[in-house]
């Protein structure tokens, strides 16, 4: 009869899984089932193979018989009860095949670019890990200071992350391990660190430290910062510029843009609490006149105030009361409102 049968065996998909079952002297066939199929026999001559994944050793031990069945490139779908039987006894040893998958393991960056001396952090994710694995770290590069920890992600029971935080002083590599405990197995992920030291200003001091583009794997250097930026005061001051000029295009009376506001105004019913202030600045931009002289004539068109000036810039509704204004002299000015 089976004196001993197979043990419990845990695998990785993809390896090979062994059982054992020893039998006493007399025996004619042994019988091995994976989920109470028959996938190997084993005659006391030769085994009869149906299937190329299954193959078999043979042990003679102080008189007694070992078979060992050997599982190749084991899949999930092969996790189950494994039996060791004798053709015509009712003896047989049983044990259970687990097989584990390997998730994915990565970094999302390939290669960081970091400041000498200054504080920075590296991410290392396992994903879709049906048994959630001990991740450690592996640092290649010269260090002042570093700590790790691990969490598993809310969301995802097949997930988890590693973090890495680390003082750089000098280049090298990065790597990030995931293991298996119950199988001693390992994957890992590996990231080049590059060392960047601080620039200096001309007094010696630490200056700004450079951008950093890590979708680009690149930083800017100090000639393409400084043309960014002169870009961006090119671009508001054309800003600036555009929003004047439309705004001065967009009144529709015709004049000069300094009778926009008092036009705007205008049309909201302002006209007689704005038009005095339009009537100093005119007089106050054309040069003084002199009222001397000998003619009448000459001395009252002269003084006179520039209606027509004022009527080109500032056309007056019908319908309004008219105002009269005294410019006699630039400083002086008066409202009158007739009701």
């Amino acid at each position: 009869g089976v004196i001993e049968g197979p043990q419990n065996v845990t695998v990785l998909k993809g390896s090979q899984a062994r059982f054992n079952c020893t039998v006493s002297q007399g025996w004619q066939l042994i019988m091995w089932a994976l989920n109470g199929m028959v996938v190997l026999s084993i005659r006391p001559t030769e085994p009869i193979i149906t299937n190329d994944r299954f193959t078999s050793k043979r042990y003679d031990q102080g008189g007694n018989f070992t078979s060992e069945m050997i599982i190749h490139n084991v899949q999930p779908s092969d996790s189950g009860h494994i039996t060791c039987s004798l053709q015509n006894s009712l003896l047989h040893g049983s044990a259970f095949l687990t097989v584990q998958v390997m998730g994915e393991l990565f970094i999302p960056n390939d290669n960081l670019v970091v400041v000498e001396n200054e504080p920075c952090r590296v991410t290392c994710r396992a994903l879709n890990w049906p048994v959630l694995p001990d991740i450690f770290w592996e640092l290649g590069a010269l260090v002042s200071h570093s700590s790790y920890y691990f969490a598993p992600e809310p969301s995802d029971l097949q997930s988890a992350v590693s973090i890495l935080d680390l003082i750089p002083q000098g280049n090298g590599t990065l790597t990030c391990v995931a293991t298996l405990k119950s199988l001693q197995a390992s994957k890992s992920a590996t990231v080049n660190l590059t060392v960047m030291r601080p620039h200096r200003d001309a007094g010696g001091g630490r200056s700004s430290y450079p951008v950093f583009l890590p979708g680009l794997g690149f930083s800017l250097p100090t000639w393409a910062k400084a043309a960014l930026g002169l870009s961006g005061a090119l671009l508001l001051t054309l800003t600036c510029a555009l929003t004047i000029r439309c705004c001065c295009r967009c009144c529709s009376c015709g004049c000069c843009c300094r009778c926009c506001c008092c036009c705007c105004r205008r049309k909201r019913g302002d006209f007689f609490v704005h038009l005095d202030v339009y009537v100093l600045l005119k007089t106050d931009s054309l040069p003084p006149k002199s009222c001397e002289s000998s003619d009448p004539g000459q001395r009252s068109s002269s003084c006179a105030p520039p209606q027509q000036e004022a009527d080109q810039c500032l056309p007056r509704p019908a319908n309004h009361p008219q105002a009269s204004f005294n410019l006699a002299s630039p400083k002086e000015f008066r409202n009158t409102t007739l009701v």
